[in-house]
């Protein structure tokens, strides 16, 4: 990184995981992508916590009805970026500047393109897939409008997200984390014109959503150009390279295909609690939103695992991806600690944020109680799956997206079909199918660690002061 002078490796907040000592960075990476991802989070939230709460359950249940819908299309985008930020940041790892401005310029390219077409493809298929889903007549208007506003800005939405990991993969996690604050901040202040003031409903939502997305994306852009080095691009790095592109999307494919599969499957599941009714689509909203917010330091921690992997497998430092990770296995197991415990205590306390029903809450009450059994099993595949991304393994991406459309489509059905399980099946496959994906994931990994490392490297890495 000779091109880069001291003042500008320090405003732009880039980070070479190469070199220092395992734990710090991960942690130091992790903080601020943790707090944006949160902020992220907070967007579901606010729509989720205002509309059920100024509007109705059954407004509630027509976003979570249409969650897994939006989130299949967003993870078909989201994809390609993660593949570009993963190979970004092996060609950060070997100080390749020139390639990693291509691989900055090359990805947006396709992140420009890509998501427009899903976004029209989304629009037109919103009503045959909720149907295809058994959405009850009631809340089916609600989350038809809803899915359709999101595929309208599934444009913006990308542009962040294109952004946030290019920044990602040259170590800078703040940077996304100022926008994301600035966003939902604003994406709350909107909820309450649209939704409160202006009498909007769940239109307001998706439309308060959109908006804040759009206007993050547009600002993290802004602020990269004008203080990352990398972004100061010039016209030979805009052409285009279709080589890299193709590996982009080579690795970036798969991931998507692993993204949607999983959105797939939710999908699948979604089917089995809208057959029970609206209390149980509204217990499980609430539930998956809590759910989402106990993801967050396991996806983190996996991302983070992922740039880490990323950087020194492209420096060639093998021994250090192994640390790494073992460090990170072990900071994931007393976070799945302390959320069990939590959990077990105090779960109707989180549902009773979402709504005021007595029956969701007691429903929804038992089921964190039940998948909180399954965090160890939940943060094994996020560890697994952040390194062998940052490796770029795109056939793990594949087959354990494979392995989780399997078991969401099997295992609720046959849970919920013995009568003493009946409704909980529901959270029960849940856990089930995590500890499928996590064994599958670690398996995996054990069959890919012996060919890529020596057996000495990976029986004893040496600490070498950098653990």
């Amino acid at each position: 990184m000779a091109f880069m002078n001291k003042h500008e490796k320090h405003t732009s907040n880039i980070l070479d995981m190469t070199e220092g000592k395992a734990v710090s960075l991960l942690i130091r990476f992790s903080i601020p992508m943790l707090i944006g991802n949160i902020f992220q989070q907070l967007y579901n939230l606010a729509d989720s916590v205002i509309v059920g709460r100024l509007v109705g359950a059954n407004a509630l249940a027509a976003i979570g009805a249409s969650a897994s819908v939006t989130f299949l299309f967003f993870a078909l985008c989201n994809g390609v970026g993660t593949g570009g930020g993963i190979i970004t940041s092996q060609h950060f790892g070997k100080k390749d500047d020139a390639m990693v401005k291509k691989c900055i310029t090359n990805t947006g390219y396709i992140m420009l393109i890509f998501p427009a077409v899903v976004g029209a493809i989304a629009y037109s298929l919103a009503r045959p897939i909720l149907n295809l889903l058994k959405t009850p007549a009631d809340i089916m208007p609600d989350s038809l409008a809803y899915i359709r506003i999101m595929c309208v800005g599934i444009v913006f939405v990308s542009i962040y997200n294109f952004i946030s990991s290019m920044l990602r993969a040259l170590g800078d996690s703040k940077t996304p984390l100022y926008f994301l604050v600035f966003s939902c901040i604003l994406n709350v202040g909107l909820d309450f014109l649209f939704v409160y003031y202006l009498k909007m409903s769940v239109r307001g939502a998706g439309i308060a959503t959109a908006i804040s997305q759009f206007l993050s994306g547009i600002g993290c852009i802004i602020y990269a150009v004008r203080s990352n080095p990398y972004f100061k691009l010039r016209s030979e790095d805009f052409k285009i390279d279709r080589d890299l592109m193709q590996s982009i999307i080579h690795l970036g494919v798969p991931i998507s295909l692993q993204f949607s599969m999983i959105a797939i499957s939710c999908m699948a599941l979604q089917r089995v609690v809208n057959a029970y009714g609206a209390v149980a689509v509204a217990a499980f909203t609430a539930t998956s939103r809590i759910e989402q917010i106990i993801h967050q330091p396991y996806q983190t921690l996996g991302a983070t695992l992922s740039t880490y992997t990323g950087q020194n497998y492209g420096a060639r430092q093998n021994r250090r991806i192994v640390d790494g990770y073992r460090k990170a296995m072990i900071m994931m197991a007393v976070f799945s600690l302390t959320m069990l415990i939590v959990m077990q205590l105090y779960g109707k306390t989180f549902v009773r944020l979402f709504v005021e029903d007595a029956a969701v809450i007691e429903m929804g009450g038992l089921a964190v109680r039940i998948t909180s059994l399954f965090y160890g099993a939940l943060g094994l595949i996020y560890m697994v799956r952040g390194v062998l991304n940052g490796l770029g393994d795109a056939f793990f991406a594949l087959l354990n997206g494979i392995v989780e459309v399997i078991g969401r489509f099997t295992v609720p059905f046959m849970l919920t079909a013995i009568p003493a399980i009946g409704v909980w099946g529901i959270w029960w496959s849940v856990g089930v199918v995590w500890i499928l994906s996590g064994f599958t994931a670690w398996l995996r990994y054990l069959s890919f660690r012996k060919k890529l490392f020596p057996e000495d490297t990976v029986l004893n890495p040496p600490d070498n002061g950098n653990s």
